[in-house]
């Protein structure tokens, strides 16, 4: 199985992208792999909006702006 880590959403030359870690689990609870990395530029319109809404809530409510 595999087990999100982290992740996180910017903004590159061919868009905003995500970029992800990840380990694998055995079904016998052992670590097969960890730290493994991905990325994709989102596609998605309802995926942007949620980033937007992300991105609005830090800037209202953390930044202050």
């Amino acid at each position: 199985m595999k087990k999100l880590t982290s992740f996180t959403a910017h903004v590159t030359a061919e868009g905003q992208r995500i970029s992800f870690t990840y380990s694998e689990i055995e079904e016998s609870g052992n670590l097969k792999s960890q730290n493994n990395r991905e990325n994709f530029i989102v596609m998605d319109k309802g995926l942007m909006e949620h980033i937007e809404a992300i991105n609005k809530y830090i800037k209202e409510n953390k930044l202050g702006e």
